[in-house]
């Protein structure tokens, strides 16, 4: 699949944004600290930003307003509708903390389940897909939301510990979701790996029973919208290469820097701003890392309509 840049900072700050809500909405970071004030406009921006890149890849946007009416049978309406939703008690969140310095738990844990219930419908949009057999899984969904919750964990205790506040527990967090995202991750690659395409040129064309089918010549001599945006490939050795650097940028290197940050928490050292550049070094990094993950969840997919073009 061509991995556009708009979806691919969509999914990715979105993500972020709506796990850096959860992360507030669950009430873990102090209220009255500055630090968590920003926090909650971050995550509103990181949120408004990816919703906005999405709308790049509209052949149409003014129209865009008509994917809301199809919420019984569209993920991407559902989408939709809980993102809108959703801004509802994030907004009122937002202003209890920075208006008036305090959490109230009912319109937190709102706010954090229509988060969480938002990033699953953008996994649903993918996983739903029969016709990409990579994504058709439930790991895809698991993927999106220990990502989303993993990052914005990680975002949430570099507001705590420059809020001044405690971050231990929630630094603890971090790494136990990171762990737990790359694993699912792994596994989501490994069962890439292994797929033994269900649809061919044989179950494509329905000419199976008479022998093995190649195809002759392409259906027409130019490119069309199907050749531009699901025809696209990448060499396994580039991608072998990507892998290795989303790992290494998105979880091994933010994990590290967490450690140590809680490792000199723990031990009562004294780390000031020292732990507040490490954790937003994480960040940037595990930002990056994400980039690269979510443009080979693109690029490393293969659509079933290529089998009428070769592919």
């Amino acid at each position: 699949m061509h991995p556009a840049a708009s979806i691919i900072a969509f999914t990715v700050l979105s993500g972020l944004g709506y796990g850096l809500a959860a992360i507030l909405g669950l009430g873990l970071l102090d209220p009255a600290a500055i630090a968590t004030k920003v926090a909650h406009i971050a995550a509103l921006g990181l949120i408004s930003g990816g919703l906005l890149s999405s709308t790049l890849h509209l052949g149409n946007p003014q129209r865009a307003w008509r994917a809301f009416s199809q919420w019984r049978s569209s993920w991407l309406s559902r989408e939709g509708v809980l993102s809108v939703l959703a801004f509802v008690p994030l907004t009122v969140s937002a202003w209890l903390c920075v208006i008036e310095g305090r959490y109230w738990a009912p319109i937190g844990l709102v706010g954090c389940v229509l988060s969480l219930a938002t990033v699953f419908c953008t996994s649903m949009i993918y996983a739903s897909l029969k016709s990409v057999q990579a994504w058709h899984t439930r790991l895809t969904t698991s993927c999106y939301l220990l990502f989303a919750l993993a990052g914005g964990a990680l975002l949430g205790s570099a507001f705590g510990v420059a809020g001044g506040g405690s971050a231990s527990l929630l630094l603890f967090f971090v790494l136990v979701l990171l762990i737990a995202a790359w694993a699912v991750k792994i596994t989501w690659l490994r069962n890439l790996d292994s797929l033994q395409p269900l649809s061919t040129p044989e179950s494509a064309t329905g000419l199976g029973t008479i022998g093995r089918v190649r195809l002759f010549e392409r259906p027409h001599v130019t490119e069309n919208y199907l050749t531009n945006e699901m025809g696209f490939r990448v060499a396994r050795k580039h991608a072998a290469k990507l892998r290795k650097l989303a790992l290494l940028l998105g979880g091994l290197l933010p994990g590290a820097l967490v450690f140590l940050v809680m490792a000199a928490l723990l031990a009562g050292a004294e780390t000031g701003a020292v732990a507040i550049l490490a954790l937003v070094a994480a960040v940037l990094s595990h930002v990056v890392g994400m980039l690269t993950e979510r443009w080979l969840f693109f690029a490393e997919a293969r659509h079933a309509v290529m089998n009428y073009y070769g592919g």
